[in-house]
């Protein structure tokens, strides 16, 4: 990548010593030249019970690159991995296993893979992939059968393809391919739309979209390259299409078959609500009536049957990317034989659920992750694998040997060791107050942060780069054992009077060093936990693993009536997960970009880098000086450059999903080191609705108005941005992006707009590389 002089130039232009964008006024100072250790903590073990199961890896010599669909091959004592750029590979079903085998490169993005039950014979697979994603194609999905020549290496040829069926792409493509025990082919189409239901298709069965179709692959019906079962629900119904098995399926993500022929599906919800359905012939699943049990747009047509519920739902407060699984079977454990296993992309969490006849008799967490499961595969003899899409690998699960703590963990914020004076908020002896470049939008909170370091020990400052195509950004700071980081959040209960200020919670996350967390794949566990103010403001209470909500009325001159209501998110545990992941280093404002800043540390000001370095918070002195190094800027300081306020506001506020393997659904990345034209968001289509913009592209140089980027941050409800951890709209930052994106209208602008990064040399190893 080249960086651009003009934009370096303008970074170091800016002093570093520039105002703090929320200066933190402590109520006593802090000695910046000799450190104090934090020896009062109080945080051991955990409220909640351990789970019963762990993971490790499988196959640990083995890694892909973004798996996304698992198959047997019959015959073979294989496995089978498609990975979204198009290569599919096989290797041998052994824990010793180094290496696999190409089978074909599509060089297209592919969802699904399924060899046929007699492949050994007839060398048959099949292939979803997306042949073309602008949802203005009628048909950019595809199903595809390749051909392995009998006999020979498993080795197919691009040209053997026949194409068998196409449908709308543009959204939620589906994709999910399995052979039934029937002998025919199940395959999963998604709504194609990505936003409540944009096509209308949930409830017609005239189409294709939103259903699981049934089809025999072994035959054909005159003008088609199958053949449609004659007992499918659908079959001669005028108007139906007769391939339709089951309908009203927002995005099913992954289903499989058990031995008793039951077909369990992961369907991804929308606002609320993730579900897994039991499917059945002709089954209707209400969206976008419905979504699971819930209303969403009741007033919509109905299709021609009854709506079944989910057997199970999950809130956003524990799933949010639901992917369905296999029902175990495996001597390696027993006890969860019967059992559905299935998972959470975006949360790691591994739940399963046991059926008694036709009710739910049991239905509990089986373990919490840090992995971006996307995929579940089962072996010959039943035991059921994760598939991590960011890490590459596969896992299994292994019974947890974690022992409960005899310690209490404390269930009010004045027992945790971190504060002298809870009603004063005057930290313990040795928390060091900090401030960021650029904070998260939180509705309007100010926010009072602390960093405690357990005694002396030390914190790995890391500036070396590691390129993912073109994003380069620091590794991130490594932490020592029992770190914890701490936010309280407050709000002036009077629009503009600080005065009014009221304390709301205090978040803390907290490091548990893994046993692994230095190898190449970077594991690392931190864990949080929120503690809810009380009315007097004396101490504040810890919030169950669930969340809360909680309406606050704020005195605000501008609003109807001189008051409004503001819901206020006390976040669930698993929601802190939702952000704090592995692909943003965990850890979002103790960084480089975000620490390079001066900070009021009781009346003396100081970069906070040259203070935690005089203090020996880090293995290793600094490289270089704090103001050689890269940061981000306050994007509300009016004297800044806009693209570096833009570019901060969006990195700090979006990036953490929005990058490689960071969760988000839209595939572009805004971290701050890539220049806009790297982004994958310059007049790039969007995949998840026009939300009522005329040609809108993710971003559009020059065009506000077509800019969805811009639009989404606009909306309240459903669609609004981000999509966590906000209900309010942040419009000062709507004025800076307005501006920015009606300033890119030059090709310069394009490329120097990102790199408020300096350059730093390359290194060939690493967790990323």
């Amino acid at each position: 990548m080249v960086w651009a002089p003009i934009a370096l130039a303008l970074m170091f232009a800016m002093p570093v010593l520039a105002a703090a964008a929320e200066p933190v006024k402590p109520a006593s100072s802090f000695d910046t030249h000799q450190r104090v250790p934090w020896t009062t903590g109080n945080l051991q073990g955990s409220p909640d019970l351990p789970d019963p199961y762990t993971t490790e890896r499988a196959f640990p010599k083995l890694k892909f690159v973004e798996p996304l669909s698992v198959g047997l091959v019959p015959g073979y004592g294989r496995f089978g991995v498609a990975t979204r750029p198009g290569k599919i590979f096989t290797f041998e079903i052994r824990s010793d296993v180094n290496e696999s085998q190409l089978l074909i490169d599509l060089q297209k993005t592919t969802y699904g893979l399924v060899f046929h039950p007699q492949f050994a014979q007839n060398g048959f697979f099949y292939l979803t992939y997306i042949h073309d994603d602008d949802p203005e194609i009628q048909n950019g999905s595809r199903l595809s059968r390749f051909h392995v020549p009998p006999g020979g290496p498993l080795i197919a040829d691009p040209r053997t393809e026949q194409v068998l069926l196409e449908w709308p792409a543009g959204g939620h493509n589906g994709g999910c391919i399995r052979f039934g025990p029937d002998g025919y082919l199940y395959l999963a189409t998604g709504d194609g739309s990505g936003i409540a239901d944009g096509r209308l298709t949930g409830q017609d069965i005239s189409d294709l979209l939103a259903s699981i179709l049934r089809i025999d692959v072994d035959h054909v019906d005159p003008g088609l390259a199958y053949f449609i079962p004659r007992d499918n629900p659908f079959v001669g119904v005028k108007g139906a299409r007769g391939e339709v098995w089951a309908y009203g399926l927002r995005q099913v993500w992954k289903f499989s078959f058990d031995g008793q022929q039951r077909l369990w599906a992961g369907e991804v919800g929308q606002d609320l609500w993730e579900m897994i359905d039991l499917i059945q012939r002709g089954g209707n699943y209400g969206w976008s009536v419905k979504e699971g049990n819930h209303p969403f747009r009741p007033e919509r047509p109905q299709g021609p049957t009854e709506i079944i519920p989910p057997l199970v739902e999950h809130n956003h407060a524990d799933f949010r990317s639901i992917t369905g699984g296999y029902v175990a079977r495996s001597s390696r454990l027993p006890e969860l034989n019967g059992a559905y296993v299935y998972g959470d992309y975006d949360t790691g969490k591994v739940w399963s659920l046991r059926l008694t006849g036709e009710n739910v008799t049991e239905h509990h967490q089986l373990t919490d992750t840090q992995i971006r499961i996307v995929e579940f595969a089962h072996d010959l003899e039943g035991d059921v694998y994760l598939v991590d899409f960011a890490g590459g690998g596969f896992h299994r699960l292994v019974k947890s040997n974690v022992q409960v703590s005899t310690k209490p963990f404390p269930k009010k914020l004045s027992e945790t060791g971190l504060f002298d004076s809870t009603k004063d908020l005057i930290p313990a002896q040795g928390l060091i107050p900090y401030s960021v470049n650029a904070p998260l939008w939180s509705d309007g909170a100010e926010k009072d942060r602390f960093l405690a370091i357990p005694g002396n020990s030390t914190m790995e400052f890391d500036t070396v780069v590691y390129p993912h195509g073109p994003d380069y950004a620091d590794r991130g700071w490594r932490f020592p054992d029992g770190t914890v980081l701490v936010k309280t959040f407050s709000i002036d209960m009077e629009q503009g009077n600080p005065s009014s200020r009221r304390r709301l919670e205090t978040r803390l996350l907290k490091f548990h060093k893994m046993p692994g967390d230095d190898d190449e794949y970077g594991a690392q566990l931190w864990l949080g936990y929120t503690y809810v103010w009380n009315d007097d403001q004396t101490d504040a209470e810890l919030l169950d693993a669930s969340g809360l909500d909680r309406v606050l009325t704020i005195q605000d001159a501008a609003a109807p009536g001189g008051q409004r209501q503001q819901v206020w998110r006390f976040p669930s545990r698993t929601e802190c997960a939702l952000c704090h992941t592995m692909a943003s280093k965990y850890v979002l404002g103790v960084s480089t970009l975000q620490m390079n800043k001066t900070h009021n540390y009781g009346g003396v000001v100081a970069n906070q880098l040259d203070v935690l370095n005089r203090l020996g918070l880090f293995v290793e002195k600094l490289p270089k000086p704090a103001d050689e190094l890269p940061r981000l800027v306050d994007y509300q300081d009016l004297t800044a450059d806009l693209n570096l306020r833009a570019r901060s506001y969006l990195h700090a506020n979006c990036a953490h999903c929005h990058r490689k393997w960071g969760g988000g659904n839209a595939d572009f990345e805004l971290q701050a080191s890539i220049p806009v034209s790297q982004t994958m968001t310059v007049n790039t289509r969007p995949g998840q609705g026009r939300f009522n913009l005329t040609d809108p592209r993710i971003l559009v140089p020059g065009e506000p108005q077509r800019s969805l980027i811009l639009e989404r941050m606009k909306l309240e409800g459903l669609g609004r941005m981000p999509h966590v951890a906000s209900r309010v709209v942040d419009e000062k930052a709507i004025a800076i992006l307005t501006e920015w994106i009606a300033s890119l209208n030059r090709k310069d602008a394009l490329e120097t707009a990102g790199a408020i990064h300096p350059r730093i040399p390359e290194v060939k190893a690493g967790p990323a590389e």
